[in-house]
């Protein structure tokens, strides 16, 4: 054993020699804990593609006698944080080769990937994994220092055979990028994890767009001041994920892939029925992604759904042989999840989040973030690290 730790190499990803060995140990390795069903996942050739639109990024790789064992990402962004700006590590993409676990490989991988952090001045380092993920869990938890500090609900919608019906009480225009931009410095720029770097975000070629809803014969504030925004409004924008990577579900139980293939064919025979159709997620598929979901007002509920079903629609429209799903992600005290359409049996109610500050300074910080009310526990997901 110390012998094979000592021949343990942790390096940089090298395009030329790493691209098709990591696409092989991507498929080889299934994200999730559960030993019945996981997802599978489809980089397209480019392993780095889940990090490459950040600021600053970067992936090692851990080779034991020349053999890939293990694979870390990493990216770094400045954010906001109990309302101030601070630098943060984002820690995703760790796989460990199944017979090569549990042998302090991930342990290396991610104290690595830290030191690079601390060299780039990031005050705080974090991770999202599925609260049933034990190992992952226990690593960061009871090994590296990290702390729980959220647990943020994954909602996940399957994009349907039908159009879904939109209250036609409710107008629905799309923004211009510079007023997006303005509403969310203005409405979100307190929120927790949001980017500084917003324009960005809104000007990447993955973002489709941003849209605003507010009850019909009322107006809002365009880029020119013109006009007011109403009592009651909502917003969301939306980023293409199926044009990064793919999804695929892996070993799912036979009566769950027997629904899946009987209830699009029901559905087609009998549309009248309207029976709710499973997507078929047992092939490569892609996703939207809504980000920076926002509401105002007490009756901006129908707002929200309103907007949910206008990117399901979109999403038919534009992507129907590729976009199975589409997918938000919100705080866990969030009462934004309650107008969310969703299936249960996709979405994940509790995400776990957790933190680890590299600095002495940002101590203080972490401990106002951890003992916040849960009023305050709103989170902007930044959709370049989904």
């Amino acid at each position: 054993m110390e012998m094979a730790f000592e021949e343990l190499k942790i390096r940089s990803f090298d395009r030329e020699i790493d691209r098709e060995r990591i696409e092989d140990f991507e498929r080889r390795c299934e994200i999730g804990p559960a030993e019945s069903v996981f997802l599978f996942t489809d980089t397209m050739g480019d392993p780095i593609c889940r990090i490459r639109h950040c600021p600053q990024y970067k992936m090692l790789v851990a080779e034991l006698n020349h053999e890939l064992v293990g694979v870390i990402q990493g990216s770094i962004k400045i954010v906001t944080v109990c309302k101030d700006q601070a630098r943060v590590g984002y820690i995703l993409g760790l796989r460990i080769a199944p017979l090569h676990r549990r042998k302090g490989i991930g342990m290396k991988l991610v104290k690595r990937l830290e030191e690079w952090f601390i060299a780039n001045h990031v005050d705080f380092s974090y991770m999202a994994t599925d609260k049933d993920n034990e190992a992952s869990v226990k690593l960061f938890t009871n090994k590296l220092g990290y702390v729980k500090f959220r647990t943020p609900a994954i909602l996940v919608h399957p994009v349907g055979m039908r159009r879904m019906r939109i209250s036609p009480t409710v107008e629905i225009a799309k923004l211009k990028i510079e007023d997006a931009e303005r509403l969310y410095r203005m409405f979100m720029g307190s929120t927790e994890f949001f980017p500084r770097d917003i324009d960005r975000v809104l000007r990447n070629k993955l973002s489709l767009g941003t849209w605003i809803a507010y009850p019909r014969g009322e107006s809002w504030v365009n880029s020119s001041g013109q006009g007011q925004l109403p009592p009651n409004w909502a917003m969301v924008s939306v980023w293409n994920s199926g044009d990064v990577f793919k999804l695929r579900v892996g070993k799912a139980p036979l009566s769950c892939v027997m629904y899946a293939k009987s209830s699009r064919l029901m559905d087609r025979a009998f549309p009248c029925l309207k029976i709710p159709v499973f997507p078929d997620v047992f092939r490569p598929f892609g996703f939207y992604f809504m980000y920076g979901l926002h509401q105002e007002g007490p009756r901006s509920g129908v707002l929200v759904s309103s907007l949910c079903r206008f990117v399901h629609n979109m999403a038919k429209e534009l992507d129907e042989e590729d976009c199975k799903v589409i997918v938000t992600e919100v705080g866990g005290d969030d009462t934004l999840k309650l107008h969310i359409p969703h299936w249960k049996l996709l979405s994940c109610a509790e995400d776990f989040w957790c933190i680890k500050g590299l600095r002495k300074e940002a101590q203080d910080t972490l401990f106002e973030l951890l003992t916040k009310k849960p009023a305050s526990r709103a989170l902007f997901v930044d959709p370049r690290e989904v």
